[in-house]
């Protein structure tokens, strides 16, 4: 008896341990994905865009399959990749944080400037091109899913970033956590958002109130106006994000005058204000820096990108530059 009490309380202990280890992670998990929300944010705004022209029917299906791609991206691919580096090459981290933060200031500032400077718009859509379906919904996913791998790989270097040193099975069981996390929160929202103005044509059409059926007709009025929005806010985090990770990352390169610069500047904004607002108003001026830093360097990025890169690549692939 006395052997097999010991042997509860052993079993007891190791329970509260193991508890313990899942607190940790699921508090280290919830810290990480806070810093990447910007990353996040963006994801979210980028993706609804992939199922614009296909039926009713079929958006949920690729959003799914977005979403199961997204999940190899970060769990089977770049998760094994952030352990290594994390565990045997550290100093990397932060110069692919500096190019990926590059990346998303590019793809910020173009969108900015195709927003203000006239250009022959090559993208086509669905409904606008000739073709199976299948294969249509098919090359579609893909190329969401190719967008997700860069911003997948953003969040959860960040993420990475973010995590205390530990062994290295609690640093894999957090980023699994952040990276299953985010994908469901990120894939969910944009399922509710792509959905949204069917629910109010449902509710337009079949409530059997007039308030149920006038919300309906006004989700139905508003949703063009808010995915307008929700392009806007993805760009500004983008931008945001991109320019305040080249920021930090300089700073931890050694060349810290920029950032530096932009602390005292937004220290003197916050500190201008009614007491009770100091925080959120330095916070929003620093954010606002980062954010015109990164359209500054997107903005020198694209010739670099569009007339040096992007023919290079098409050289080593064989396929002709992508037109914007």
């Amino acid at each position: 008896m006395s052997g097999l009490l010991a042997l509860l309380d052993d079993v007891a202990g190791i329970a509260k341990v193991a508890a313990a280890s899942v607190d940790d992670v699921a508090a280290q998990a919830a810290k990480a994905g806070a810093k990447a929300a910007g990353a996040v944010i963006d994801d979210a705004a980028v993706t609804p865009k992939y199922v614009h022209g296909f039926a009713a029917e079929r958006e949920l299906p690729i959003i799914w399959r977005i979403a199961k791609g997204s999940v190899k991206n970060k769990l089977v691919i770049l998760l094994p990749i952030g352990l290594l580096l994390a565990n045997l090459a550290p100093w990397l981290i932060s110069p692919l944080l500096m190019l990926g933060g590059a990346y998303l200031c590019f793809e910020g500032a173009e969108k900015i400037y195709h927003a203000l400077v006239p250009h022959d718009e090559t993208h086509v859509f669905p409904e606008d091109k000739p073709g199976d379906p299948a294969h249509l919904e098919e090359e579609k996913a893909a190329g969401a899913i190719k967008t997700d791998f860069i911003l997948s790989a953003e969040i959860m270097t960040i993420a990475l970033s973010a995590i205390p040193e530990g062994t290295i099975w609690m640093e894999a069981a957090t980023l699994a956590l952040v990276g299953l996390g985010i994908t469901v929160a990120v894939y969910g929202s944009v399922a509710l958002i792509v959905k949204a103005d069917d629910v109010g044509l449902f509710m337009a059409q079949n409530g059997r109130l007039g308030l149920t059926q006038a919300l309906g007709r006004g989700l139905v009025h508003a949703m063009p106006g808010f995915m307008k929005l929700l392009t806007i806010v993805g760009t500004a985090a983008m931008l945001w994000v991109g320019g305040s990770i080249v920021i930090h990352g300089l700073e931890e390169l050694g060349f810290g005058g920029l950032g530096h610069l932009i602390h005292d500047w937004a220290y003197a904004i916050g500190h201008a204000v009614p007491a009770g607002w100091t925080g959120a108003v330095e916070w929003s001026a620093k954010a606002a820096m980062d954010g015109v830093f990164g359209v500054a360097l997107g903005m020198v990025l694209i010739p670099l990108a569009t007339k040096v890169i992007a023919p290079l690549l098409a050289a080593v692939t064989g396929k002709s530059p992508a037109g914007h």
